[in-house]
């Protein structure tokens, strides 16, 4: 059987300490906060979603933000990651010491609204004013669009709807895009129907994917993913995250160890320590109110053969 050639090397951005803990109903320290990302970066994590500097208001969870990204251990080599919304928000993450932003905004009008309080066009503006004041300082850019398979207001996304917002984007000079399947409806075909078209914009290298495991698809989107091209793949410590819109029950991003576990499977590189993730997550799991949702971390990590009983009789 013939099969098509997988990229060897991926790179993982882990979000679990800002997309995953930024909708937890408990408050967590922020020396918790600070220690989960260091276990993270001494597992081998090489960007990290650290906070979102947003208004406390909007966001409690990162309110701590100003104190967390300096506390951290910041290992050379490691990209550190925090959200802006708009100018007041990079000029305190820059205070802060950040080099890495990212901002958003959706695929769709609704959602837009919802999320962030804004239409299509006045975050486009502010990701405008974000990136050119960005720009001469030499700090990396990344761009989010949510929604970009499904919206719970307004149903499923078109790809033409995703390229326009992308192509916007791009015009404004993000370095690159990250794709949020945030409620988690997409499957394998609308992966290849969305890439086909985003294909037509920029190369694979230009987008980076962001599944959540709402309806169980995460990996195998990942895995069409990976078919396209796309070589760069956002994922959260034990399956943290989840959206509020997208239901009571909805699950977070797809789980890092069950990434890595897969990607390890299928002998493509990535750098991240298995255990040393579990580590991270068994950390952080013990300030939660609920059990992490990663099948990996669940079922302990790799097979271990046990010795067998000696039976009875």
């Amino acid at each position: 059987m013939t099969r098509a050639a997988l990229p060897s090397r991926v790179r993982l951005i882990e979000v679990g300490p800002r997309d995953g803990l930024q909708n937890e109903p408990v408050d967590i320290p922020t020396e918790a906060k600070t220690h989960f990302v260091d276990l993270l970066s001494a597992a081998g994590c090489g960007t990290i979603e650290v906070t979102s500097f947003v208004h406390p208001r909007a966001v409690p969870r990162m309110a701590d933000a100003d104190r967390l990204l300096p506390a951290i251990e910041h290992r050379p080599g490691t990209r550190y990651v925090v959200l802006v919304p708009n100018p007041r928000g990079l000029e305190r993450a820059l205070a802060a010491g950040a080099r890495d932003i990212a901002l958003f905004t959706a695929a769709t009008e609704s959602f837009a609204r919802a999320n962030i309080n804004r239409t299509i066009a006045e975050s486009l503006e502010d990701a405008r004013a974000v990136i050119d004041a960005s720009r001469p300082l030499g700090v990396r850019v990344r761009a989010y669009i949510s929604v970009a398979f499904g919206c719970p207001f307004e149903g499923a996304v078109s790809p033409d709807a995703v390229a326009v917002v992308a192509e916007q984007l791009l015009e404004r000079g993000a370095d690159e895009i990250g794709i949020g399947d945030t409620i988690g409806v997409a499957t394998p075909a609308d992966v290849h129907a969305l890439m086909d078209r985003l294909g037509a914009i920029a190369p694979p290298g230009t987008w980076g994917m962001h599944f959540h495991d709402t309806r169980g698809t995460a990996l195998m989107n990942v895995l069409a993913s990976l078919e396209d091209g796309v070589t760069t793949f956002d994922s959260s410590a034990g399956g943290l995250g989840g959206c509020p819109f997208a239901g009571p029950n909805a699950a977070g991003n797809v789980a890092t160890e069950d990434l890595v576990y897969a990607l390890d499977g299928m002998g493509i590189e990535h750098g991240v320590d298995l255990d040393g993730v579990r580590a991270a997550s068994g950390y952080i799991a013990a300030y939660l109110d609920h059990p992490l949702r990663s099948r990996v971390f669940q079922a302990g990590g790799r097979l271990v053969a046990q010795p067998r009983g000696t039976g009875h009789g």
